[in-house]
């Protein structure tokens, strides 16, 4: 799924009121890490996360592996990331405009 425009603006304006839940530190991008964002995702579809400085991958290397894992990239802001991932089963999901 690719995000037009519009609706990333809209992620945008709702993301700009979270903080970021997770932290990417020196243990970098584990399965462990990828599990616990992808439940996240599947809950709110909306996150937030942070990369700290002693993180070994560069952002673009995680935005690439997020992106393999068929999660949109929202924004990135420096060290902060805000990522998409539509569930259809939720209930009360983000309704995205057209």
């Amino acid at each position: 799924m690719n995000l037009t425009g519009k609706q990333k603006s809209f992620l945008r304006s709702k993301a700009q009121v979270i903080k970021p839940v997770f932290q990417i530190g020196k243990e970098g991008f584990s399965k462990t890490f990828l599990d616990s964002i992808l439940t996240y995702l599947t809950k709110y579809e909306l996150l937030k996360f942070s990369i700290l400085d002693t993180c070994s991958l560069t952002k673009e290397a995680i935005i690439k592996l997020l992106v393999n894992n068929d999660i949109e990239v929202v924004q990135s802001i420096g060290k902060t990331l805000v990522i998409y991932k539509e569930n259809p089963n939720l209930e009360k999901g983000i309704e995205l405009p057209r």
